[in-house]
This record gives C-alpha cells, sequence and structure tokens, in this order.
C-alpha cells in the first residue's frame, strides 16, 4: 500500500506541460463496480487517483492500474461481530480518514457514496474537508433516499441541504433529479451536472449461453423466466409483481419468477412479507424462485442470463443501476413509469412501460412483451440493447463531464 505521502517528481518543462489533475475517489467502502468503472475512465483521460475503499472495492485493476493509489481505510470485520466492535471498526476508519485528509495531496474529493454515520459525514466531515482546503465534488445517486423510502424528517433534510450546501459541485443521473436538488434543496444550477447513468460493465461475462443459465437453474428452455434483482427493498415494489405473478400465471404455466438479491437487516421485515404473499402452490411446483440472499458478482450473469425480461415494479426511484445492469446482459426491461425510467426504457425497441401500483397494468405489459419481436428473437434484441447501452451510457462520457467539473472546481477561488 502507498504511503499517504508521496514524492513526485516536477518535469523541468512544468510552465508548459499541465500538472496532471490529481483527485481523491471516496467510495464509501461500497458499490465496486460503479468506482471502478469510474475510476478506470479517469485514468484513461489522464486524472492522477486516490481511491478511498474497502476490501469489497479492492481488485487487481486497482492495484495494478499506473496513476492510481488504493487505499483501504475500512479495517477488516472481526469474526465476532459484537456491537462494541462494529462500533469500534467504524471509529477506527473516520481516524484513518481524517488522518488521509490531512496528508493527501489531490485537491479535489470526489464523494461517490457517504462513508457509514450519515449526519456526521454530511456535516462535521464535509466542513473538516473545506477547512483542509478541499474542492469536494459529490455524486447524488439519490436526492433524498429517506423519503424515497417514507423515513425523511426535518433532521435528515437539514444535514443534506447542509452537504449538498458545503459541495463544490454535484453529479445526479437525471433531470428531474437537478429539479429536484433545486427546488427542494436550493441548490444552484451551475453547480449541477446531468450524467447519463453508465452500463454496468464490472461483473463477469462468459461464454455461457441462455439456454445454459436456465438449466443452471432448473428452468426448461421454453419457460418464460421474469427476474427481479437486486437488494429488496419497500420501494421496489415486489408486493405488485407477486400479484401480477397470480394473473400471469392463470393465464401461462410457462411464466418463471425470479427473485434474487439480499434484504438488508433494516428490510428483513419487508422480506417476510414478501415470504409470506407467495402462494405456497407456485413456490411447490417452483414457479416462483426465491434467491433472498448476497448474489457473488461471479453469479450475476447466470441470473441475467437466464432471464427473458428484467421487471422492475417500482413504486418510487429516480434511476436505478438495476435497469443498466440488465442492459449491460443485453436483457430486454419491464419497467413501471416512476422516475425517470420512461426516459431510459424505449417503447418496444428495449422494453415496455406500466403504470406503477397496478399489477393488472404490469401483467399486461408483460404479455405484450412475450407477444412482441423483441422476445420473438431474443438473441437479436439482446445485441442491439448492448450496443445501445454501449452508444447512450459510456464510462467515456461520463469521465469526460466529471473531469471538466474537476477543472472548473479547481478555477473558482
Amino acid at each position: 500500500m502507498p504511503t499517504l505521502v508521496e514524492d513526485i517528481s516536477v518535469p523541468a518543462n512544468l510552465s508548459v506541460r499541465q500538472a496532471p489533475l490529481e483527485v481523491s475517489l471516496l467510495t464509501g467502502g461500497v458499490d465496486r463496480p460503479y468506482a471502478q468503472g469510474l475510476a478506470m475512465a479517469l485514468i484513461a483521460k489522464g486524472v492522477r487517483l486516490d481511491v478511498i475503499g474497502s476490501d469489497y472495492v479492492d481488485s487487481p485493476e486497482m492495484q495494478t492500474t499506473s496513476g492510481l493509489h488504493f487505499f483501504n481505510l475500512w479495517p477488516p470485520q472481526s469474526a465476532n461481530r459484537t456491537a462494541v466492535g462494529k462500533l469500534s471498526r467504524v471509529l477506527r476508519h473516520y481516524a484513518s480518514l481524517i488522518r488521509y485528509t490531512a496528508a493527501a495531496k489531490p485537491k479535489v474529493f470526489h464523494i461517490l457514496w457517504n462513508s457509514k454515520v450519515q449526519f456526521f459525514d454530511r456535516t462535521l466531515l464535509m466542513l473538516y474537508y473545506k477547512a483542509m482546503g478541499k474542492k469536494v465534488a459529490l455524486t447524488a445517486h439519490n436526492v433524498n433516499e429517506a423519503k424515497r423510502d417514507g423515513k425523511d424528517s426535518f433532521l435528515n433534510r437539514l444535514t443534506l441541504r447542509m452537504q449538498y450546501w458545503l459541495t463544490d459541485h454535484i453529479f445526479v443521473h437525471t433531470q428531474k433529479m437537478k429539479d429536484e436538488l433545486i427546488s427542494d434543496f436550493g441548490v444552484r444550477d451551475r453547480v449541477i451536472t446531468v450524467i447519463r447513468h453508465p452500463i454496468n460493465d464490472a461483473f463477469p461475462d462468459t461464454s455461457m449461453t441462455p439456454a445454459e443459465a436456465k438449466k443452471k437453474l432448473g428452468l426448461q428452455s421454453h419457460d418464460k423466466a421474469l427476474l427481479c434483482f437486486g437488494r429488496i427493498k419497500p420501494y421496489k415494489g415486489i408486493e405488485h409483481m407477486l400479484e401480477t405473478f397470480r394473473i400471469l400465471a392463470k393465464q401461462d404455466r410457462s411464466y418463471r419468477l425470479i427473485i434474487a438479491g439480499e434484504a438488508e437487516k433494516r428490510n428483513e421485515d419487508y422480506l417476510n412479507e414478501i415470504k409470506r404473499l407467495i402462494p405456497s402452490e407456485l413456490m411447490h411446483d417452483e414457479r416462483i424462485l426465491l434467491k433472498a440472499q448476497f448474489i457473488p458478482d461471479e453469479d450475476v450473469e447466470l441470473y441475467l442470463k437466464a432471464a427473458d425480461v428484467m421487471v422492475l415494479p417500482y413504486n418510487q426511484i429516480f434511476q436505478s443501476g438495476v435497469l443498466f445492469l440488465g442492459y449491460s446482459f443485453g436483457l430486454p426491461v419491464v419497467a413501471t413509469d416512476v422516475g425517470s425510467f420512461k426516459e431510459e426504457v424505449i417503447e418496444a425497441r428495449t422494453g415496455f412501460m406500466a403504470q406503477p401500483g397496478d399489477p393488472a397494468d404490469l401483467a399486461r405489459a408483460i404479455n405484450d412483451y412475450f407477444s412482441s419481436d423483441l422476445y420473438k428473437d431474443l438473441g437479436k434484441t439482446r445485441t442491439e440493447i448492448k450496443e445501445h447501452a454501449d452508444t447512450h451510457h459510456s464510462w467515456t462520457a461520463v469521465a469526460e463531464l466529471t473531469r471538466n467539473a474537476y477543472s472548473s472546481s479547481l478555477k473558482k477561488n
């Protein structure tokens, strides 16, 4: 691991050669695919990076890429995960992060995700970054996550407002998110950049065929496989999907529903409710497959290739990385009309839309998909969707906009 302070040789012709842009990328120790994708794209643009991560974010690319220094500032998890042990781990992380900041050469700190204690990260830690002379960029993947989850509060909004106010530049994935930042938090238009959500290309994509993937999951080649993928959370509307599947299962016995993803401890009650709602007869004959567990990176392609369509029955969202994960594997999508899904799902080309909270309309959209040319020529569809994603959601475009924002922030007093 590199030391916190390193000597950098200064070119003799510094007066004519522009010094490299140096940035610290703070990942919060999560979301390795996004962190890796952005880091590699920024390196290709000539940015020198310190990546602040964890065991989860670490990868061979993080250790071997020229111009990138990886700092694992999260202590390893103890086998005995007591409350005291967890607290000690978090405190040691913050102590390491504070020491790193005091010695770090990069003038730009880009926060992809806050670390752990949201109120501390949004307030005191932000004030510390500013006191150390850092320009702070922030990717707001969710403008107000607590509002989305029905857990908003005055304190939550106050600390969010403070973080947004202290940030020099904010990146969002949709125009609707930008509009909410301006209307709800008073963020200035000129400090916000809308970047289209990039494709998620960090997961292995082997020569496994869809037929082989279906067989591994115990599905028949003619089964119509619907996939709900990702962490199990209330806003994702899985209860509506189960009601939709009741409708579909009565129409056609070849329908299969796969629900794959883990539920965080705070969402265990919701998972239990989902289990209660699954009809026993559909579980018994394996027409519904519930994989309520962490899905390792190497298994992601199994589910994305076994499925014939990704279903996003969400109640509320701005944008979802799961949508673009599906696109990266060429998987068509049926989504509800919430957030910015309508901007990204092209009717009859990349998928179909339905009304949120309406199981009958969702069933209609799924039937429309299986009656369409998208499904009838799925091999060709997958290729075309991949090409669409590569063209419109490239990391190269994201890195270009991001680098320009870094440079602009450094020019401001």
